[in-house]
């Protein structure tokens, strides 16, 4: 199996950025976090954090053609905002997982639209940088796990 996880603007800041919301994880543990857990799941993965929302849209096209088995995608603030990350997760129908570190449900107003949940098949949030591990999980079952 081989995933793509994707972080969007500001996520390069963990550790930095409002910790009370996401941890004092720095973004360097997240990703050695996760390549820990998937190396023991024989699981290969690719990263990508980029604060710009066509880059984020051509890492997942690259996941389509480079034939990954499915997408972790953490937009940051382009969950509210991006039909295009919306878009490009749709035409490539690759199973993805939307990941969000804090509860975004608890937060402000405009952070309750999410455009790229209509294209996943699941959406993990407020489990702090452990939901990307249950990210993995859901796509090694391809999203048939119980909620």
């Amino acid at each position: 199996m081989k995933l793509m996880i994707l972080n969007g603007p500001n996520l390069n800041l963990l550790g930095i950025r409002e910790p009370d919301h996401y941890g004092n994880e720095t973004y360097a543990d997240l990703i050695n976090k996760i390549k820990n857990y998937c190396n023991e799941k024989q699981i290969e993965t690719d990263f990508y954090q980029s604060n710009h929302e066509g880059d984020l849209v051509d890492a997942i096209h690259r996941a389509y053609f480079e034939k990954f088995d499915g997408i972790i995608i953490n937009p940051g603030a382009y969950t509210h905002t991006s039909i295009a990350l919306l878009d490009a997760v749709k035409s490539t129908s690759l199973p993805t997982v939307e990941v969000h570190i804090s509860k975004v449900e608890e937060r402000e107003d405009f952070r309750q639209v999410s455009y790229i949940r209509a294209a996943c098949i699941k959406t993990i949030t407020g489990l702090g940088t452990d939901g990307y591990l249950r990210a993995v999980d859901v796509l090694m079952t391809n999203g048939k796990e119980a909620n």
